[in-house]
């Protein structure tokens, strides 16, 4: 993995630095700042985690190309979806961005503070999300199919750009969202719609294989949705419906496909939309995702990048593990490596962390004495509201 994107770094000292920052990310420390990281890989002091972050000369983006690359090399499909990649045998997360709020975007001095490009002004989420999947098509990304939340589907411009894609889409909606009918004169919310459907319209159909068998649901599928563009795309639109087969609940889509697609298909797309639940549970608990402790731009596209790379280790090693181990659960009393398990073995097998009791005494004085500094020149600028350190 780390050999797919080590000739972005120029020379061998950040090199070797992100080598051990992304092994880091994937020990059993519990908080993954620099600080950690740099103990864990036996660094007497964090200058070199920081620095690989802040003011080392590497480009994100290009390794974030190389990580994409890889990620589909071993998963890439032409059926697969964007919601992270979910493609053959596994899924994992190929990119990221940082929501500002207007908050941000608006005070231009806390963004050049932050060290946030002039160009970058407000933007949404669903544009953001609209961005990144613009961006895996353009690299020629393997995808037929695209699945979010509510927060995407409900947004008109986000389903425009995905049609400009030529993706088709499974998007969660709202129940209270107008649905139109009739030929664009008619419209009806979701959930009007759902009740006045008779029985015979519901199929039991699974969304896929969960951690306690397949996740069967009833489904509902309307072919008489008209777009909600101009002029027509050419696409077929439809409503899909899920109902809880124990509660009842009921759960909505917007789908679109270029060409005629069957419900099978949309089932399983729907299905697939809680990987990326997945991805990010186990990105931030496993490689610390959420834990990168950073105040400027470059810094934070850099951790996650790092961070992502670390996830798709452990997502390729789980699924090459599965391919080559029998799966059938009753025969070997075993269930398939997750990627919880995959990080436990590396540990166990790969990863060796330092033990050196003076090394340890030597981070705790550290720690204590920077500390003590911090203290210090806190305590000096409450009493000295003039004081510059």
């Amino acid at each position: 993995m780390l050999a797919s994107f080590a000739g972005r770094f120029g020379r061998v000292e950040p090199r070797r630095t992100a080598a051990a920052f992304v092994t880091g990310l994937l020990s059993d420390i519990e908080v993954k700042t620099c600080w950690q990281l740099a103990e864990q890989a036996g660094h007497a002091r964090p200058d070199a985690m920081q620095r690989l972050l802040f003011r080392a000369v590497w480009d994100a983006e290009a390794v974030r190309d190389d990580l994409r690359q890889v990620i589909v090399g071993r998963f890439g499909a032409p059926e697969a979806v964007l919601v992270g990649y979910a493609g053959r045998d596994g899924h994992t997360l190929i990119d990221r961005r940082v929501y500002l709020p207007v908050s941000w975007t608006e005070d231009r001095g806390r963004c050049q503070a932050a060290g946030v490009p002039d160009e970058i002004g407000f933007a949404t989420k669903s544009e953001l999300a609209a961005e990144m999947i613009t961006a895996a098509v353009d690299a020629g990304v393997p995808v037929a199919w695209a699945a979010a939340d509510e927060a995407y589907g409900n947004s008109s411009v986000f389903r425009n750009r995905l049609r400009g894609q030529r993706l088709g889409y499974v998007l969660a909606v709202s129940r209270s969202h107008l649905v139109p009918l009739d030929g664009g004169k008619v419209k009806a919310r979701a959930d009007r719609i759902a009740a006045e459907l008779p029985a015979s319209a519901w199929q039991r159909r699974s969304a896929g294989a969960g951690s306690k068998g397949p996740r069967y649901y009833d489904w509902a599928w309307l072919d008489q949705v008209t777009t909600d563009a101009d002029p027509d795309d050419g696409g077929r639109h439809s409503l899909l419906i899920r109902r809880n087969t124990s509660t009842g609940e009921l759960a909505f889509y917007r789908c679109w496909t270029p060409q005629p697609a069957t419900l099978a298909q949309l089932v399983r797309v729907a299905g697939i939309r809680w990987t990326v639940e997945e991805a990010f549970q186990a990105a931030k608990s496993q490689v610390g995702l959420d834990q990168h402790q950073v105040r400027r731009w470059d810094s934070w596209h850099r951790f996650t990048i790092l961070a992502l790379a670390a996830l798709a280790v452990l997502a390729i090693c789980a699924a090459d593990t599965a391919g080559k181990a029998d799966d059938d659960p009753g025969r070997t009393g075993l269930i398939k490596l997750t990627v919880n398990e995959v990080r436990r073995l590396i540990n166990a097998f790969i990863i060796r962390p330092i033990s050196d009791l003076a090394h340890r005494l030597r981070w705790s004085q550290f720690r204590r004495r920077h500390q003590a500094r911090a203290r210090r020149s806190h305590y000096t600028r409450r009493l000295n509201p003039g004081f510059q350190p």
